[in-house]
């Protein structure tokens, strides 16, 4: 048996907060037309998913998860463009530049106005690049791999990370505790008000490093 270089570290999950509450005055909450309980539920689900997206693709670490797109922590730099304009050839690179055992399960993630950009790219003979599916139940992809779209990830601009490409079970999102609602009666009863609070506890990390790849964009005057 060889002997092997390998070994072992420990990388540390947190417990950030995550708040939000919603106030609903007496009249609506016994108002028999509205569901005011199905409405407190689709939108306290609809504000706390929000903000797990946004930190876990853009998150500093301070006070919530360190995001996939941080300069620190987050995917590693596959490839620096050459210009202020991101090019099919660009997204090439960061394909291949992601070791190949990563790519078997690798998704994309960016921007809409991203997205809209790479469609715009053509040929010299002014034909689209990215030609989209033709066939009924077979969703678009960018080289044959899956992409998502999050309004959080960065638009293309000088300095910025605009395109994500990796294995993203490799981003590990720890729950401390579940989404806890708890009832306040008291504190808004002299505007005769009800509050509703929820709240958890987590974090993400990407663990590995290497198993996520980002363009980085040229600065300003490249």
């Amino acid at each position: 048996f060889p002997e092997s270089d390998d070994s072992f570290g420990q990388t540390s999950i947190g417990a950030y907060k995550l708040a939000t509450m919603i106030k609903v005055s007496d009249e609506l909450l016994n108002d028999s037309v509205f569901d005011v309980q199905a409405y407190i539920v689709k939108e306290f689900a609809r504000r706390i998913s929000t903000k797990e997206e946004e930190a876990f693709f853009v998150g500093d670490g301070a006070g919530k998860p360190v995001g996939i797109f941080n300069a620190t922590g987050g995917g590693e730099v596959g490839v620096t463009t050459t210009t202020a304009n991101i090019t099919f050839d660009d997204v090439m690179d960061l394909f291949y530049s992601l070791k190949a055992p990563y790519r078997k399960n690798a998704k994309w993630i960016l921007n809409d106005s991203t997205v809209k950009a790479l469609r715009k790219l053509k040929d010299s003979n002014g034909n689209y690049i990215w030609q989209p599916s033709v066939s009924v139940g077979v969703p678009d992809m960018i080289l044959n791999r899956p992409y998502y779209t999050s309004t959080f990830a960065p638009e293309v601009a000088a300095g910025a990370t605009p395109l994500a490409f990796g294995d993203f079970s490799y981003y590990w999102i720890v729950g401390r505790k579940p989404v806890t609602v708890r009832t306040l009666l008291e504190k808004f009863v002299l505007y005769d008000q009800i509050g509703y609070l929820a709240f958890e506890f987590l974090d993400g990390k990407l663990v590995r490093n290497e198993a996520i790849k980002v363009i980085q964009m040229a600065d300003a005057g490249k």
